[in-house]
């Protein structure tokens, strides 16, 4: 009899990662119903985790405002989901940003 092959995890992931940078993204779309599911896709997709997703919904204009942040995210990444975003038949506008954490500050005894 032939033994069962050995089931062994996948790798771990090997993309580039700045740890002390987050990347934010501000949307503005279209009212849809699906447009808000389809913008997280696009992160889902890459196996990211945003670290803080908020939406308003401006019923005046008919439009709906995103906040995504997403740490560990290097430029280049952000950049090309950045260009992702804009490709979206229902999105209107992608700004970014990025915060980076303030630097530490000695106390300096006397």
């Amino acid at each position: 009899m032939m033994a069962a092959p050995a089931l062994t995890p996948p790798p771990a992931e090997a993309r580039p990662t700045d740890p002390d940078r987050t990347a934010c993204f501000a949307i503005v779309a279209e009212a849809d119903p699906g447009v808000l599911p389809r913008l997280l896709e696009h992160f889902a997709k890459r196996g990211l985790v945003p670290s803080s997703v908020q939406a308003r919904l401006v019923e005046a204009e008919a439009e709906l405002l995103v906040d995504v942040q997403v740490r560990t995210l290097t430029r280049a990444e952000s950049d090309y989901v950045a260009r992702c975003l804009r490709a979206m038949p229902l999105v209107r506008q992608v700004l970014t940003s990025e915060r980076h954490p303030a630097p530490a500050i000695q106390a300096i005894c006397a």
